[in-house]
């Protein structure tokens, strides 16, 4: 599928966008992140994760070669085709289609629409009734003339720490030792971040299948404090 390139009537990048994506990607901007633990919980009852380490390997699996990579991809397609509402619908609707199983789907789609919600003050492109949350984030993003790169970058570092959040509560780890495990996938975050930039919607797929039997799993978890 062709790549979508941003027209030129969107506006120049202006001091105060940094502010605007820093705010939307505050783990305070109330997108329900809290609410999910993208199959964590179950990976935790399991023993799968049971300290920093584990955490650490587990979420750089997850960003490499599962829904982070994804993400990065539709948030970037999104990102140019935020002027373009045919274009955005298409990439909302093969995004959507990625998603694993239910939880997955329930959880990209409900923070998809709490984010537009919260969001409306800065004003909103035209949107898909259902539109996953990095697409959300990305058409945002292009709308704002906020820069692509840096748009990728900070969603994949503020989903990293949503899913700490959870582990810190589910393991239970420190404050300290998720502050760690944030700081080491610093390097992670950045080179999914840029290997991503030339990636076409057909690049689109992953190999983290733990991370989806872990979402699978969760559906019918005996006891569960998140979502998902």
């Amino acid at each position: 599928m062709a790549m979508i390139r941003r027209p030129e009537e969107l506006r120049p990048p202006r001091d105060g966008d940094i502010l605007r994506l820093l705010a939307w990607l505050s783990p305070a901007f109330p997108t329900g992140a809290y609410a999910y633990s993208h199959g964590l919980e179950w990976a935790v009852e399991t023993g799968d994760v049971t300290d920093s380490d584990t955490l650490s390997a587990w979420l750089a699996d997850v960003l490499a070669h599962g829904a982070g990579r994804n993400d990065a991809i539709v948030l970037r397609h999104a990102h140019r085709a935020a002027a373009d509402p045919a274009a955005l619908a298409g990439v909302a609707e093969l995004a959507a289609a990625t998603a694993p199983c239910r939880e997955r789907r329930a959880e990209t789609l409900g923070q998809g629409a709490a984010f537009v919600l919260a969001a409306a003050p800065w004003g909103t492109p035209t949107l898909p009734a259902r539109v996953p949350y990095p697409v959300a984030v990305g058409a945002m993003a292009g709308w704002h003339g906020i820069d692509e790169d840096s748009a990728a970058a900070g969603y994949l570092q503020a989903v990293t720490g949503n899913l700490i959040s959870a582990a810190v509560r589910l393991v239970p780890l420190g404050q300290s030792a998720g502050l760690a495990v944030l700081a080491s996938l610093e390097p992670v975050v950045l080179h999914i971040a840029a290997a991503t930039r030339d990636a076409t919607l057909d690049d689109l797929g992953g190999c983290a299948f733990r991370s989806d039997m872990a979402a699978m799993h969760h559906e019918t978890q005996y006891t569960r404090l998140f979502r998902s």
